[in-house]
């Protein structure tokens, strides 16, 4: 569908959003120092997790998230300057049932999570996972072998054409239409078009720190959009920041669990998402990877890396149940399952080079109610 058959209002969205988030008239400072950005209270346990993240290789986290955060809670409704595009309803409710239905068809337990939340947050959360979706099968669909850097500059622009009312097609529409309802800035999609730009430049990573940039822009900024989304649990007592970074958390897990599962089939591709200098320190080269031979070595190396990812599930797990009670559920089931993956890679006595983890439909089905109902808990205070 071309772009002028679409009805919408001509202001200036995107212009207007960033004139209210550099507003002079806010007093809030934004953190300059890296080693401020995160923090979790109380302070006896802040330095804790200060400690392990250290452990793991990288800073607290970059100054970037912070700043979404301070704008994404920020925004008050009557600055939302789009809340009315001017879509005509039925064909409004056209473009969210095509989200729907393609949330359902790839993202079953996910979909399934999202129907205890409510009507808008549900319409909102498909065409947040449909417009990801769409920028992943860039680098990954079937078209993948055309993929450069003009078509990523050009979804770039159609991005910003979204937040500034001007969608090109019906799928578009839905995003720019959650856009005008939700305050949502537009620097963690771009992020996520930046991890793209990495996948067509880069095979290797040299150090977690370079991985861990990796996992933020393609898949912890899922994080950061969802979390306006969700919302916090109004008999929360901690921080948004907190909160968005237990989100962050939860996807940074979920991609070093993808890049787990899928080493063997990265490897027929010619890609090795693994810290380089943690290979060599087990012995291990990129031709090791290639011949797909499970060593001693391997297990070894596998049990830290496997570690390291449930270390980012813990973290994501104190923020879970402060999210808004009716959005919790799909949080928990992703959780869970993502935590069941690492469990089977165990199972399979972590060759992880010729098979692929997988979590069955039963073993899915009897995660429901285990996830439902610790989306029913109470927040905890452990971390206030």
């Amino acid at each position: 569908m071309c772009p002028a058959t679409l009805s919408y209002s001509s202001n200036s969205c995107l212009n207007a959003r960033n004139e209210i988030f550099s507003s002079k008239k806010c007093k809030t400072k934004l953190p300059i120092r890296a080693d401020q950005v995160l923090t979790v209270s109380p302070k006896k346990r802040e330095q804790s997790i200060h400690e392990l993240l250290s452990v793991q290789g990288i800073a607290h986290t970059h100054r970037r998230v912070r700043e979404v955060v301070w704008k994404q809670t920020n925004v008050t409704n009557e600055n939302l300057c789009c809340r009315n595009p001017r879509f005509d309803p039925m064909f409004l409710d056209e473009a969210y049932e095509l989200c729907r239905k393609i949330c359902e068809e790839y993202a079953k337990t996910f979909y399934l999570g999202t129907k205890l939340m409510t009507e808008d947050r549900q319409k909102a959360i498909w065409a947040i996972y449909v417009w990801c979706r769409r920028t992943d099968e860039l680098v990954d669909g079937p078209n993948a072998d055309y993929m450069n850097n003009s078509v990523l500059d050009r979804w770039e622009q159609r991005l910003e054409d979204i937040f500034n009312n001007k969608p090109y097609d019906m799928l578009d529409a839905a995003l720019t239409d959650t856009i005008c309802k939700f305050p949502l800035d537009i620097k963690p999609f771009k992020d996520m078009i930046d991890g793209m730009r990495m996948d067509t430049r880069k095979s290797r990573y040299a150090n977690f720190q370079e991985l861990y940039m990796y996992c933020y822009c393609v898949a912890g900024t899922v994080g950061l959009m969802s979390v306006p989304i969700m919302g916090i649990a109004p008999e929360s007592s901690v921080s948004a920041q907190t909160v968005y970074n237990a989100a962050l958390h939860l996807g940074i897990g979920n991609q070093l669990t993808n890049i787990l599962r899928d080493v063997g089939e990265d490897a027929l591709r010619g890609r090795v998402y693994l810290p380089q200098d943690e290979l060599a320190q087990f012995g291990i080269r990129d031709e090791d990877v290639f011949a797909r031979k499970v060593t001693d070595q391997w297990r070894e190396f596998m049990k830290e890396q496997i570690r390291r990812a449930r270390f980012y599930f813990n973290l994501a797990e104190e923020g879970a149940s402060h999210l808004n009670k009716a959005s919790r559920w799909p949080v928990w089931s992703s959780l869970i399952l993502y935590r069941k993956i690492l469990d089977a890679i165990e199972e399979n006595d972590y060759d992880n080079l010729t098979k692929r983890a997988y979590v069955g439909r039963a073993k899915k089905l009897v995660t429901l109610p285990v996830s439902y109902a610790r989306a029913l808990s109470l927040p905890s205070l452990a971390i206030q």
